[in-house]
């Protein structure tokens, strides 16, 4: 990475109580510019997040979306038109628009801190997980922000856009449940009031995931929750970063 200096760790984790959303918060205090990332940010929630980043002194330089939710729309749009030079970061797989795209093993970094991109697809099918980096100048114990992949004692559904049990428990137990085991787990949602895991702890305790594939397929293909009220509105918004019928959409 470049520089020398330990980056101090600054993390903010935010709620939208309307659709159980969180949003997260990273900055590095250490450098100058205090650059910082917003992951999966909630459009009607930006002034909220924007104040916060302006009262903490943060430059904000990336605004990242786990995978293109279902059940609210980005915020990472209206963020590029509020504040200059902010880019927005998905998956390539994701097939949506933004400036920057990412595929397993890419880094998104801000001062001396960087963020890795895990490939975890199976909600959808272009889902990623964001780890925080390995090294003596990165934050222990390491962070995971895990979007819908896993969600503190669940996962995310299967049958909406684009996903695959299958593929869902062979990303997480290939790519999530092999990080060392104090990782923290950080989800893009919560419905029980849960707001952080751990590695060890969802490999112990998680209902579905602690089960064998073929069980968990079978618990997954029997969906108990009604279909996300806003899932039309909501990817078709998000595809175009959250700017759907904008001029300024990506």
């Amino acid at each position: 990475m470049a520089g020398s200096s330990s980056p101090k760790l600054l993390f903010r984790q935010l709620l939208d109580k309307e659709s159980s959303t969180f949003s997260y918060l990273v900055a590095d205090l250490s450098h100058p510019d205090k650059p910082a990332l917003l992951i999966d940010p909630v459009d009607r929630l930006v002034e909220r997040d924007l104040t916060l980043i302006n009262e903490l002194g943060l430059k904000l330089v990336y605004a990242m979306n786990t995978h293109v939710h279902e059940n609210h729309v980005t915020g990472t749009g209206l963020l590029k038109t509020m504040v200059p030079g902010v880019k927005s970061v998905i998956s390539k797989a994701s097939g949506a628009k933004a400036d920057v795209y990412i595929g397993a093993g890419d880094k998104i970094a801000i001062g001396n801190l960087y963020l890795e991109a895990l490939a975890t697809p199976g909600h959808t099918g272009g889902c990623v997980t964001f780890v925080t980096g390995e090294g003596p100048n990165q934050p222990k114990p390491r962070m995971a922000f895990t979007g819908d992949a896993v969600i503190i004692r669940g996962c995310g559904r299967t049958d909406c856009v684009g996903g695959n049990s299958e593929k869902l428990y062979e990303s997480v137990h290939s790519k999530i449940f092999t990080l060392p085991e104090d990782t923290l787990i950080y989800p893009a949602h919560d419905y029980k009031g849960f707001m952080v895991s751990t590695v060890g702890e969802e490999m112990q305790f998680n209902p579905r995931l602690t089960k064998d594939k073929e069980t968990f397929k079978t618990i997954m293909s029997n969906p108990v929750l009604a279909y996300p009220s806003l899932l039309d509105v909501a990817v078709s918004a998000n595809m175009v970063c959250g700017l759907q019928g904008l001029p300024s959409a990506m």
